[in-house]
Order: C-alpha cells, then structure tokens, then sequence
C-alpha cells in the first residue's frame, strides 16, 4: 500500500462518515463517540496485523516508518461511518441487532479482506488454511466489540437516543437528556 492510496482511503473515508453521519441523524457526542472509537481500534488494529505477521498468518506490504502508520491510523478512524451504522442498528433492533452485526463482521470480514488482497495484490497475501480467516474474523469481531464500547461510553446507549423506538417498535421522541448541574 502506498502513502498516496491512504490518501485517496482516508480522503473516501471522510466523505462516507459525512454522509452516513447524516443519514444517521447521529449527534455531535455520538459522531465523537464512534470516532474515539475507532481511533481505539485503529490503535489496536496495528499491533494485531504486525502479530500476525510475526505468526505467519500474513504478509502486509506496509512501511513501518511512524508517517505510514499514522496515515493508517487516521484511516481506520476515519472510518467511524461503521460505528455509526452499528449504533443505528442498536438503536432500531436492540442486542439482537448487534449479534447479526458479529455474525456478519464474522463471515463478512475475511471475505472483504480477501477480496482488497485479490484486487490489490501488491498490498500481501494470506497464508494458505483457516488460521488467517480465523484470525481476520477474530480481529474485526475484537473491533467491533472494542470500537463500539468506547462509543457507547462516550455517547451512552442507543436507546436513550431522542429518536430511539419504544416497546413496540413506535418512534419515540424524547427530550433531550439534562445535564446534572440543572
């Protein structure tokens, strides 16, 4: 991967979180919350692909100079349009929701990442078995977990969101949420 394709990333990545952050109707705290998010995840995403370098699982074409990782670390924030999806699902379907989004991450992941080292096989490549799919699976599952708990903590659950649904599927609208010294 080259410095210039992180740039055209990052530059796709803020367009879509602009977007989905409207489309969403998601709030400053939770535009923030998803952001802090994913800058967790990108902070964890870096030691995980050198680990599995390290165990073989992958080879990555990465420089590993701190300009190269930082622009892969502002891509990986940048891309909080993710969070931002969960977060809407959570709030329409509540836990169940977030498990069809595991389960999807699961399946959904490694086909997604097999598909860019198709495309781009100047980025790597795989190791051959089911260890690397595994260990993709387990790393998005890990970012899912991870990115959205720290939203969560930042900008508090989906249900008590203004626009949440009540208990039977009925658009509630709610007042905003007061702040403790009132």
């Amino acid at each position: 991967m080259t410095t210039q394709q992180l740039y055209l990333f990052n530059g796709l990545y803020l367009i879509i979180l602009v977007v989905v952050s409207f489309l969403t109707r998601a709030t400053p705290r939770r535009i923030v919350g998803a952001l802090a998010g994913m800058a967790v995840d990108g902070a964890m995403a870096i030691p995980i692909i050198a680990f599995g370098e390290r165990a073989g699982l992958w080879h990555m074409a990465i420089t590993w100079e701190p300009y190269f990782l930082l622009l892969l670390w502002i891509g990986f924030t940048l891309s909080a349009f993710a969070l931002l999806i969960v977060w809407r699902i959570a709030r329409r379907f509540g836990a169940r929701g977030l498990v069809v989004v595991l389960v999807a991450f699961i399946l959904l992941g490694p086909l997604r990442d097999y598909g860019y080292m198709a495309r781009f096989r100047e980025w790597g490549a795989y190791a051959p078995g089911i260890a690397p799919v595994l260990a993709v699976s387990l790393a998005y599952v890990l970012g899912v977990v991870v990115g959205y708990g720290v939203m969560r903590l930042i900008a508090g659950p989906a249900i008590a969101d203004r626009l949440a649904r009540g208990p039977r599927g009925i658009v509630v609208l709610r007042p905003p949420a007061r702040s403790r010294r009132e």
